[in-house]
């Protein structure tokens, strides 16, 4: 059951990813929900706190993807190891990797971090000048 819960998540970010569409992210996370990333030192509450976040995210980006290398599950936690490549708003080239670590309630979300490098992110976001920022941004499909 949690890799049917994980897949439904990454379903859902490529839907943001590519059309906007937030509230089917949104309606993943529970209404007591905890999300946030290691960029940032709040920590967001509840549906409307998560769809802040997620439209905080394609709000930054232009075009984006993410790809997933590993979805690993232990009882009601789901490790997702991923790529994030595209363009910044500014038109930078991004790409940068991480783990999301994710606690599922029966089948929401109850909690969701981000782990990643914020200082190669946002040197890419703001300036186009990490070193992964050489690589070609793929166009999602």
């Amino acid at each position: 059951m949690a890799m049917e819960r994980a897949q439904r998540f990454v379903d859902a970010l490529s839907r943001l990813e590519e059309s906007g569409d937030v509230e089917g992210i949104v309606s993943l996370f529970s209404d007591d929900a905890q999300v946030s990333n290691v960029a940032s030192p709040r920590v967001l509450s509840g549906k409307d706190g998560a769809r802040l976040f997620w439209t905080e995210y394609k709000g930054m980006l232009g075009q984006v993807k993410s790809t997933f290398r590993n979805m690993i599950e232990a009882g009601d936690r789901v490790a997702l190891e991923w790529e994030t490549q595209g363009t910044a708003r500014n038109g930078a080239a991004i790409a940068y990797e991480g783990v999301s670590i994710i606690e599922w309630d029966g089948d929401l979300v109850r909690r969701f971090y981000a782990y990643f490098d914020p200082h190669v992110l946002g040197q890419e976001l703001a300036h186009g000048t990490a070193p992964r920022s050489r690589v070609p941004a793929t166009t999602p499909a």
